[in-house]
């Protein structure tokens, strides 16, 4: 096992930078995600650590050791792609043990980590298998256990799991996390998928144009986002974000929504002060919304758009004083809505976040008050 580091690292295709002074530090045995849309770089990140691409500049390090100028045969790294690259004519165990064979270690010996990564993938039974005679999924987890028998200081995963369907995809999830928890391998993983990455990171690096927007745990990268991109990738659905003008009723902070108002109960002033009477971006979590009479409480009125129900929780789209909201509703606690209903949506005060429509960066997350965790 290693930490992994990257200082200051840069690369372009041309002139084109697609890696921009990144600076990461990735801990032993930690399982860190590298999350992002496409083209942001996550992907070229993973290869410069293998050694499959060359950094412009920047130094990177492998358990203190820079290897800028080592070839990736000689990184101790084991990397699962998104395709298998089985050998068609070995079969599953003469797969998961070439490496090992490669490097000429005694056959007892690589019989039995080969036995040991099967059992920890559920592959026994196919040993004796050629990858021609196996599903996708199976194929995927040869690979996985191919990388598994090296025990390399770090494991390297690109989008690992992409070609699944979604039952198989969960289900590998769990073995990979459960894998990680015995290994205790430190692990890179790449993935496009947020659910992925909030469900596996040990932290999340968010990646945004080549660099890291936000590098935190899954549950502070959702609670506290750094910018309005984080606050609309991490979560399904998406962050609500309401354009709104921040204003001062006796001394209570709120925002004004054409018509209506959020009061932003809790709220000190010292908080705000400097941004009353300017425009501000709110940020609202669907699943905070709830429906149902406000009573007093923080709320909002709109106007149902789309219903899409999705077994336990169902999706509401509603328009509000001209703007678009999503609310993430429990199915069995909500009438049946249909398309021009009136509702009335209850707002967890807790759990607003402001941002400045400038710079796109978060000014105030009102769930981390509490810790004093306003932001600057």
């Amino acid at each position: 096992m290693a930490e992994i580091e990257l200082r200051s690292v840069v690369k372009r295709y041309g002139t084109q930078p697609v890696v921009r002074d990144l600076s990461l530090r990735i801990e032993d045995g930690e399982f860190l995600v590298l999350v992002g849309a496409s083209g942001c770089g996550k992907s070229t990140t993973l290869r410069m650590i293998a050694g499959l691409e060359t950094a412009d500049a920047g130094d990177l390090l492998i358990g203190q050791r820079r290897v800028n100028d080592v070839p990736p045969r000689d990184r101790d790294l084991a990397m699962v792609f998104q395709s298998y690259a089985l050998y068609p004519h070995l079969t599953v165990a003469d797969n998961i043990g070439f490496s090992m064979a490669l490097r000429g270690l005694p056959r007892d010996q690589i019989r039995a980590r080969v036995r040991q990564a099967a059992a920890s993938l559920q592959l026994e039974a196919l040993l004796d298998r050629k990858p021609k005679a196996l599903s996708g999924g199976q194929r995927q987890r040869v690979a996985l256990a191919r990388a598994i028998v090296r025990e390399p200081q770090a494991f390297l995963m690109d989008e690992p799991l992409s070609n699944l369907d979604a039952k198989l995809r969960a289900e590998t999830r769990v073995e990979l996390k459960r894998l990680h928890q015995r290994l205790g391998t430190t692990t890179v993983y790449v993935t496009h998928d947020q659910t992925e990455a909030m469900t596996m990171g040990d932290r999340i690096a968010v990646m945004q144009h080549g660099d890291v927007a936000q590098l935190a745990t899954p549950r502070e990268v959702y609670e506290a986002p750094a910018n309005l991109f984080v606050a609309g990738f991490i979560g399904s659905p998406g962050m609500n974000v309401l354009r709104g003008q921040l204003e001062l009723l006796e001394e209570t902070p709120l925002v004004r929504l054409g018509g209506q108002t959020l009061p932003l109960a809790g709220v000190p002033v010292g908080h705000v002060a400097d941004r009353v009477g300017r425009e501000v971006l709110l940020g609202l979590r669907p699943e905070t919304l709830s429906l149902g009479s406000t009573n007093g409480e923080a709320g909002l009125r709109g106007t149902v758009e789309v219903v899409e129900p999705s077994g336990s929780r169902t999706y509401v789209h509603l328009a509000s004083e001209g703007q678009r909201l999503v609310a993430d509703l429990d199915t069995l606690a909500i009438p049946d809505l249909r398309p021009g209903d009136q509702v009335s949506l209850r707002v967890r005060a807790d759990q607003l976040h402001l941002f400045d429509p400038a710079t796109e960066r978060a000014v105030l997350h009102t769930s981390r008050l509490s810790v004093g965790a306003a932001l600057a």
